[in-house]
């Protein structure tokens, strides 16, 4: 479990392409000593488990499923992705609840300055989305700021700007998205109850 808060943007050292997926190699800014083979990380929102480490760079192994689903599959070396270590039970949530399990990937479709902060409109399914709840994007622990059938829109303040992956993004590029995940229960909820068969003639043919 995550929090969207990014402690790093690191950079991509070297990439090897597998028949099953593809070997990551970041290195990272922080202090390494305390991980160890197995660990959870976020790298880019997608939850990766470390496979090997070399001093400060870190080695993950992202299979097909992965690649599918997210922006990982169009990393090149020499590229900054976002780097979250795994939450402790006795951690501050300042952010909110971040699984690492990637939903979707959405396009950046414009960046306009307003005032200090920069925003940032995304297209992708909007279903889940809801304006002033929170979002993921590569990782990133956001607030909605705008949203319609299509789009989103998230307010970036300098800090994070300026500490994320976030100010190499170019128009067309692709985020990856992870939905609140709270909503996600929420729309799994509703859909059931919808679809339930449960009537009061099924209730006594079946004893009760």
């Amino acid at each position: 479990m995550f929090t969207g808060l990014v402690q790093d943007s690191g950079c991509i050292k070297d990439i090897s392409e597998l028949q099953g997926g593809r070997i990551f190699a970041v290195e990272v800014h922080f202090d390494t000593e305390k991980i160890k083979k197995g660990d959870s990380i976020a790298i880019n929102g997608a939850c990766q488990s470390v496979i090997k480490k070399e001093n400060n760079t870190l080695y993950f192994e992202a299979m097909n499923e992965t690649l599918r689903l997210t922006n990982l599959a169009s990393i090149k070396k020499g590229d900054f992705v976002n780097v979250e270590l795994a939450m402790k039970l006795s951690d501050r949530l300042d952010g909110h609840l971040v699984s690492g399990h990637i939903d979707r990937v959405a396009k950046l479709n414009s960046i306009k300055n307003d005032g200090v902060a920069r925003i940032f409109n995304f297209e992708c399914d909007t279903d889940l989305i809801v304006k002033k709840g929170s979002i993921s994007v590569n990782g990133i622990s956001l607030t909605v700021s705008e949203v319609n059938e299509k789009n989103f829109e998230v307010s970036i303040l300098p800090e994070t700007f300026n500490n994320t992956n976030l100010k190499y993004l170019k128009i067309n590029d692709v985020v990856n998205i992870e939905y609140d995940m709270v909503a996600k229960y929420i729309k799994k909820f509703t859909e059931q109850k919808k679809e339930s068969k449960i009537t009061k003639e099924f209730l006594i043919e079946n004893g009760f």
